[in-house]
């Protein structure tokens, strides 16, 4: 079995000393693709780095305090690509990539436009020329998994107020339309779509930090592990942990009947 587990941290310190690396010693992990580190290599303790038995690699953000990615595993992978070669991109620390022989395991943090008409922007470039980088990795032979905060709710399903939410950055029609194209044209899995089709409230990994958001369980499913078909195949089950809180974000964890 090859557990993958997907968190955006909100902050790897802050979620840190709310227990993530407690909780994270526990799980039997191989791979934990983590976003939004929001720290740059210096503020990183030695348990952040290499936590439970695991090595760290990472793609920090130029700007302090912002962004950034990174994967922890127990195996020594064989190549990291640290970025996509795109330099406004790269500044932000989006998109690391670890190869394990012919399976390449990826940390994405797609950008947010909620707050603001310049940041949507951001993310619509950041789409456009995403596309056909993942088509390129979808046609490059391996198997691969990437995990992450993609910031959009793909289906109605995948929201609690999604009519509401139709006109609000996560769930514009163009952003759905872009995922469905990584899935119907290009031929991507979204992996815990696929095992569990009819999911509603359960799916949720997101909740707005206003309102009672969490405890009514308003959520929204932002983050996904989309992978080629041989190894989304494989999955046997996803979980999103909730009974602890770390960011405002919640673990997504699958298992693969799959061997490094």
């Amino acid at each position: 079995m090859l557990r993958i587990i997907s968190l955006n941290l909100n902050g790897i310190r802050s979620a840190t000393s709310k227990g993530f690396l407690d909780w994270l010693s526990a799980q039997q992990a191989d791979i934990v693709c983590l976003q939004e580190l929001k720290a740059q290599a210096g503020d990183l303790s030695e348990s952040m780095r290499a936590p439970a038995g695991m090595q760290g690699w990472f793609h920090h953000a130029e700007k302090k305090g912002y962004s950034g990615v990174g994967i922890y595993s127990r195996h020594t992978p064989d190549r990291v690509v640290e970025g996509l070669g795109i330099a406004d991109i790269d500044a932000e620390g989006r998109f690391l990539q670890l190869d394990f022989g012919k399976l390449s395991v990826i940390s994405l943090y797609l950008p947010s436009g909620s707050s603001s008409e310049v940041r949507l922007k951001v993310k619509f470039d950041f789409m456009d020329r995403f596309l056909p980088h993942m088509d390129l990795l979808y046609q490059s032979g391996q198997e691969v998994v990437v995990c992450g905060d993609w910031n959009i709710a793909h289906r109605e399903a995948d929201l609690k107020n999604w009519k509401s939410n139709q006109k609000n950055s996560g769930f514009l029609p163009e952003e759905r339309a872009w995922l469905s194209r990584l899935f119907d044209e290009q031929g991507w899995i979204d992996v815990y779509r696929n095992v569990y089709p009819d999911a509603t409230d359960a799916c949720y990994t997101w909740w707005s930090n206003r309102g009672q958001a969490w405890a009514k369980n308003v959520g929204w499913r932002l983050d996904y592990q989309i992978a080629t078909p041989g190894i989304a195949a494989s999955a046997r089950e996803c979980s999103v942990y909730k009974a602890q809180r770390f960011s405002d974000h919640a673990p997504l964890t699958v298992d693969y009947d799959w061997a490094l």
